[in-house]
């Protein structure tokens, strides 16, 4: 049953892991391309029943080989994104421009039902972010490549397996004091993985098409009350110190030299813009799909490991 054979990049992350159980369940078979198939597919292949998943190595550039891949597809689905570059071709220029264009352009060869592509939120704004135009540039080319596809834009996406409310709590338990970019003004509308993934899912289902669809959370949160929420959560009491421009810059110099950055200059650039809906394009609301699940109720659910006492804190047990 080709129309219910979906091909996705990006499988391995908490985005791609809970689609492919939604699409499993429901009876779609699910191709998952990996770069490192000895890392990865342990992950990937117990999210599916033995039948309903195939895992292929295979590095993204290779067209030869991707090419393949698209015969047996009808729905092709991009999730590969970066929030940082890194060395062996890994720029914001090969992730998000030049791969999704490729991947549009055998879509259109291969007249594939659709191409959902997993892009930003905000990108339209922050003119000075590389991560920003790429990811603009990478939406041109699809849609002038494969007019069909379907570009999602979330706000920030959270989950257990994310690498936002995990990596902050991490912090936040460990500081004495946590720096406020922008005082702490920009502006989210945290959207959780699980609807995230009901978008995507509706999207394939009812073969919907529109061009770019804004998926955020049911609320507004500036990242100062993101921090005060996950601080309340975890039981813990930190100074939110904003942070003047050329301190934080400064911080994002020393940080971006590490493997894996707290911050880099980029990301620093993508904080002074809101990350929540435009108006100039249709909602996840809107197509009839809305989140439902609240931030900080979602959040208490994991928080436990990174309090005092842990999964037997006392407070777990209140009603």
């Amino acid at each position: 049953m080709k129309e219910k054979n979906c091909l996705i990049f990006g499988g391995s992350g908490q985005i791609g892991r809970n689609l492919i159980r939604k699409l499993t369940k429901n009876n779609f078979r699910v191709t998952v391309v990996t770069r490192n198939i000895h890392q990865k597919s342990y992950i990937i292949k117990t999210q599916a029943n033995a039948g309903y998943i195939d895992i292929v190595e295979a590095n993204i550039y290779d067209e030869i080989k991707i090419r393949k891949l698209f015969e047996n597809a009808n729905i092709c689905i991009n999730l590969v994104g970066i929030l940082f570059e890194k060395r062996k071709g890994n720029t914001f220029k090969n992730i998000h421009t030049i791969f999704p264009t490729l991947l549009a352009k055998l879509c259109k060869e291969y007249d594939l039902k659709n191409f959902i592509h997993l892009s930003a939120l905000g990108i339209n704004e922050a003119k000075d972010s590389n991560y920003a135009i790429t990811k603009l540039e990478g939406e041109k080319n699809i849609l002038n490549y494969f007019p069909k596809a379907t570009i999602l834009r979330p706000s920030i996406v959270y989950s257990v397996d994310d690498n936002f409310t995990t990596n902050f709590m991490t912090l936040l338990s460990r500081l004495p004091v946590f720096p406020l970019y922008y005082s702490g003004r920009t502006k989210f509308a945290p959207i959780h993985c699980s609807d995230l993934t009901d978008v995507i899912y509706h999207v394939i289902s009812n073969n919907f098409q529109e061009k770019i669809i804004e998926c955020v959370g049911p609320e507004i949160l500036s990242f100062k009350e993101i921090l005060e929420k996950l601080l309340r959560l975890i039981d813990k009491k930190r100074i939110l110190f904003p942070l003047p421009f050329f301190l934080a810059n400064l911080n994002a110099i020393i940080f971006q030299l590490l493997p894996k950055p707290l911050l880099t200059q980029d990301q620093l650039r993508l904080l002074k813009y809101d990350n929540v809906a435009s108006g100039k394009y249709k909602t996840n609301t809107d197509i009839g799909v809305p989140s439902l699940r609240m931030f900080e109720k979602e959040v208490k659910k994991y928080c436990y490991m990174w309090k005092q006492g842990g999964e037997f804190s006392l407070d777990k047990y209140k009603n």
